[in-house]
This record gives C-alpha cells, structure tokens and sequence, in this order.
C-alpha cells in the first residue's frame, strides 16, 4: 500500500511539472473599463423600463456586490443590465453611458466597475475618514455589501478589471448631500488622486467626468451644489462637469426621471467620445516635414587687383 502510495504521489507531481506554464492574458486594449461612484443618482432611481432590459452584447458589468437580486456573484463580469450598481438602485446615468459608447465604437467593449450608496457624504470614500462616518440605519445594509468599505472595494474590482481590460475614465455623480460645501472640490481631487496612484494610472489618460444635480429651474433640492461643481476643473484640470440642463427631476425634484437619466448617461458618453477622440488625435505620430533642399553655394566674389599708380 505504501509502495503504491508513494508511486501514485510521483506519478501526479511528474504530471504538474510536465504541464507547460501559461502566462495569463493581456489585458485587451480593446475593452474599455469605466469606474463609477456616488450616492443615489448614481445608485440609480429611475423605474426600469423594457427598453433598458434589451441586452447590448458588447456592455459588460463586473459586480462589485454579491446580489441575489440578480445572480450576480462579486468579481465576476455580466450583461449590464439594469440595476447595474446594485440592488438597491434602478435605472442609472452608467446604462446609458455605456450603451452609447458600445454604439459609437463598434470595436470596442465597455466594461463599468459601479459602487454607489444612496444618501451618502463624500466621507464615505475617504479611506482615511469613512470609519467616523455616522452611518444611518437604512444606510447599513447598503454600505455592508460593499464590505464596509465603499473606497476600497471600487479600487479592488478595479484592479480586477485591469486583468481583462484598460481603465479609461471614471464616473462621479455625488454632493447633494455635501450640497454647497466648497471643500468639496479637494475632497474629490484626494479621492480622484488616490484611485489613480492605486491602479497606477495618469491623470491625462483617466479623466473624471462628474454630473450635475437637479438644476435651480426645476427647483431641485441641491441645485446650490451645481456652482461647486462648476469650480472643480479648475482643481483637477482632467474634470469634465456633464450638464443637467433640461433633465427632468422626479417629483421629489432630488432624483431625475427615467428619460432624464438616458439623456443623463447619453451625455457622459458624449464627452467621453470627444475626450477619446482627441486622445486619439494627440497619439497619431506627426508626418516628418519634408527635408529643406540645401541651396547651392553662392561662389564668392573675386577680389579685385588693386590698381597701382
């Protein structure tokens, strides 16, 4: 028994070495990851319709919470469809970010990393303050899912996703809850910052597109934030502000209508598209300058004799 014990152990070790090492894949240039954080109208609070349930096979979610709402298992990648963030949330500005991106660029695959709780102050993703944050009840379960440690599960997932894909940008809808405070902007940049020297990526390669809240015409709730968000490229020159003009508030003039969160996403993408475009642009190597012909050589003049008496 013992002979045959030790011949079987050989056996299976001579296996394991025989095997040839596989070097993991690339990361594939051509899939586009998008991370994305906020509080509710990021989360998502527009009721699904059929039309948001048609299934884009190039938009990808990789779940940053276990839901048993949808089946979804943490860290792993599923059609995008909504509720994308979590089961908390519904229809968000992400579905229609990445569907229209997934429509313009027909190469590519978008792949968004989400983590969003509804209600929440900017401290929340601050790893170095979010222990003192008071937390709600209602808040407890959504901020448990994510490990209870919102900030470090989106950079984790995000790692993850670098396995498969590029990291591209990255997504803010968040202050109404911070509605007005003009430390805000810092605020941000700290968090901004900190994901990129995380994940190892520059700035100019990964901008920070952050929304607007319900506008002051539609009496909205936060709309004072609005102008501390309109400050915030002037502290982090990668931000981009993506308008609310026009988008309908839901009646609690706080969250926006289904139809306002499509147009919301489709704007995102919008911008993302120029921001590609131009990176695009500055990338393409310059056409040499066709070499000046050397001009021919002038003959110098020859000096003339002197004239003697």
């Amino acid at each position: 028994m013992r002979t045959g014990y030790v011949l079987s152990f050989l056996a299976a070790a001579l296996t394991v070495m025989a095997k040839p090492h596989v070097k993991p894949a690339k990361p594939d240039p051509n899939f586009h990851i998008y991370l994305a954080f906020g509080q509710s109208n990021m989360e998502g609070a527009g009721p699904v319709e059929f039309q948001d349930r048609i299934e884009e096979e190039r938009f990808k979610l990789l779940s940053t919470v276990d839901e048993k709402c949808m089946g979804r298992n943490l860290g792993e990648w599923y059609s995008a469809l909504p509720p994308i963030v979590s089961c908390y949330g519904n229809l968000s500005p992400v579905d229609y970010f990445g569907r229209t991106l997934v429509k313009e660029l027909p190469d590519v695959t978008v792949g968004v990393v989400p983590v969003a709780i509804a209600g929440c102050d900017i401290q929340l993703f601050e790893e170095d303050n979010y222990q003192t944050y008071e937390v709600p009840d209602w808040m407890e379960g959504r901020i448990v899912s994510y490990g209870g440690n919102p900030y470090r599960r989106l950079v984790n997932m995000a790692k993850k996703a670098q396995e498969a894909g590029v990291i591209k940008g990255i997504l803010l809808h968040q202050g109404e809850t911070n509605n007005g405070q003009i430390d805000w902007p810092d605020r941000v940049k700290a968090i901004y910052d900190s994901i990129l020297d995380e994940l190892d990526l520059k700035a100019e390669d990964v901008p920070l597109l952050v929304g607007e809240t319900v506008r002051a015409e539609y009496d909205g709730l936060c709309s004072l934030h609005n102008e501390v968000i309109a400050t915030l490229p002037q502290v982090i020159p990668t931000a981009h502000v993506i308008s609310a003009e026009g988008l309908e508030p839901q009646g609690d003039n706080l969250h926006f209508t289904s139809q306002s969160y499509r147009e919301f996403g489709a704007r995102y993408a919008e911008v993302m598209l120029d921001i590609l475009k131009n990176q695009t642009a500055s990338a393409k190597p310059k056409k040499p300058t066709k070499p000046v012909k050397p001009t021919k050589p002038v003959h110098p003049v020859k000096p003339i004799k002197p004239f003697h008496h």
